[in-house]
C-alpha cells in the first residue's frame, strides 16, 4: 500500500494540482498526506474535489500558514478519524482487502515549542489508548540531534528531551527517508540547506 506525504508549502500556488497529480501518477498513493498547504475550509474543499480522492480530513489553517490534508481512496481503505487539531490528524486504517487495521497519524508540528509540546502530549496519550501497529509521518519541527542539521542555532536540549520523551512513551521507531538530507532552505541557494 502506497503513503505519499508530500510539504507543498502552499496549495495556491499555481502548479500544485499538477504536482499532485503527477505524484499521483508516479506512485499511485492510496493514501496522500500534504502538509503546510496554508489552505483550509471552502476554498480547500474547492481544490480537494479536483484531485483524485473520496476521503478527506483537513485540519484549520491558523491565518496563512500550516494546513494538512489526509487524502484518500475509499476504495481501498476505510478511515475513521480519531482526532484533529491544527497540528495532527490521527486515524485508524482499515484495508480492505486484509483484515488489517493500523494508526496513522500525519504531523505538522508548530514551529513554536510550547505548542509542539502540546502535540508530544497528544502522541502519548495515543498511545495509552490504543496498541495498533502505528505510522506518525509528516513534519515535526524538531531535531533530535546536531547531525539532522546544518547551520542555523545549536540543537536546544530541552526540546530534544521533549520529543525524545514523546518517542520513547510511543512504540515507534525511525524508518529513515529517500532523497536529500537538508530540505529547509527559507528560499536560500541549494548549498545552503538546513
Amino acid at each position: 500500500m502506497n503513503i505519499l506525504i508530500w510539504n507543498c508549502r502552499g496549495a495556491m500556488k499555481p502548479l500544485f494540482r499538477k504536482t499532485v497529480m503527477d505524484l499521483v501518477a508516479w506512485h499511485s498513493p492510496i493514501i496522500m498526506v500534504i502538509m503546510e498547504t496554508r489552505l483550509s475550509g471552502a476554498r480547500a474543499m474547492e481544490i480537494i474535489e479536483t484531485l483524485p480522492f473520496d476521503g478527506v480530513e483537513v485540519t484549520d489553517t491558523i491565518g496563512y500558514a500550516r494546513g494538512i490534508w489526509l487524502l484518500w481512496s475509499s476504495n481501498a481503505v476505510h478511515v475513521d478519524i480519531l482526532a484533529t487539531t491544527e497540528q495532527e490528524i490521527h486515524a485508524i486504517i482499515r484495508v480492505r482487502s486484509q483484515s488489517l487495521n493500523w494508526l496513522i497519524s500525519a504531523i505538522y508540528g508548530s514551529p513554536r515549542f510550547t505548542e509542539r509540546c502540546v502535540l508530544w502530549e497528544n502522541l502519548k496519550m495515543l498511545a495509552n489508548i490504543h496498541d495498533l501497529p502505528w505510522a506518525f509521518m509528516g513534519d515535526f519541527n524538531e531535531v533530535l540531534s546536531e547531525e539532522e542539521k546544518s547551520g542555523g542555532n545549536p540543537v536546544c536540549m530541552r526540546r530534544v528531551r521533549a520529543i525524545k520523551e514523546c518517542i520513547d512513551a510511543c512504540p515507534v521507531m525511525d524508518l529513515g527517508f529517500s532523497g536529500p538530507k537538508y530540505t529547509w532552505s527559507n528560499k536560500r541557494e541549494t548549498g545552503d540547506l538546513i
